[in-house]
């Protein structure tokens, strides 16, 4: 099989499986595990797939900058973001991710609304000024342009000394074997540092989420109270988180 067959091979079982176990592909084609890596290793370098222990996941297309990530999906994210909105209770706290997501949540809050919100995110920070009972919190750090957040050691640290209702928290892979990921170490831990202040945590995760995975983990399935995402109910992944016993809003 040629070079451009493989590839088309794999970014096949991507679309179908959601997965490729290097194994079974070298298996399956008579070829070395060696040469499936290699096909691999081209089809992350293109952003094609995320490589994994074993093989490979479908790679989100969330890890675009934050100018490009304000056109994927704007109607899927919108849908979320009036789901996560219609959570938040008058007079509770809430932490706000950053993110486009997050952004828009905090336009789809009640104009009258009144209640406590913290962010890490100057975009959504003067977002959230737009509501005028809102009383807005913004943790400082080194600035991670990716999502416009505050990320790093002093976010962290700020991050603790803070306590919750409710975090909405973005994330740019959902998959069931991988879990919550995005692409960058520290702003991983930053998420963590969130939702661990708040006494239930939401992921925002608009359609073209669901099914790919990042590089870095952000929390295990236990540590979440449910996923909001426009995706279909009879998706492959939904049903195999809600049979997991995942909570799952839908969107829409």
């Amino acid at each position: 099989m040629l070079a451009a067959e493989r590839r088309d091979h794999l970014l096949g079982l991507l679309a179908r499986e959601g997965k490729i176990v290097a194994k079974d592909v070298a298996a399956d084609l008579g070829i070395s595990e060696d040469s499936v890596r290699r096909d691999l290793r081209d089809l992350a370098a293109e952003g094609l797939c995320q490589r994994v222990y074993g093989g490979a996941l479908p790679a989100s297309p969330a890890v675009a900058d934050y100018t490009a990530r304000q056109a994927v999906t704007p109607d899927g994210k919108r849908k979320v973001a009036a789901t996560a909105a219609a959570l938040v209770r008058p007079g509770s706290a809430l932490i706000l991710d950053g993110g486009t997501t997050a952004l828009a949540v905090a336009h789809a809050l009640p104009a009258d609304l009144a209640c406590t919100a913290i962010t890490h995110s100057p975009t959504v920070a003067v977002a959230l000024l737009e509501r005028p009972q809102v009383e807005v919190f913004l943790l400082g750090g080194r600035v991670f342009r990716h999502s416009a957040v505050a990320c790093g050691a002093a976010a962290v640290e700020a991050a603790q000394n803070i306590s919750a209702d409710l975090c909405l928290l973005g994330v740019t892979g959902v998959h069931p074997e991988a879990g919550l990921t995005t692409g960058d170490a520290e702003e991983a831990a930053m998420k963590r540092a969130l939702a661990a202040r708040a006494a239930e945590t939401y992921i925002l995760a608009s359609s073209e989420k669901i099914g790919t995975a990042s590089r870095f983990r952000v929390l295990p399935w236990e540590e979440i109270s449910g996923l909001i995402t426009d995706a279909d109910p009879h998706h492959a992944v939904v049903e195999q988180l809600t049979a997991r016993g995942v909570e799952v809003l839908t969107a829409g």
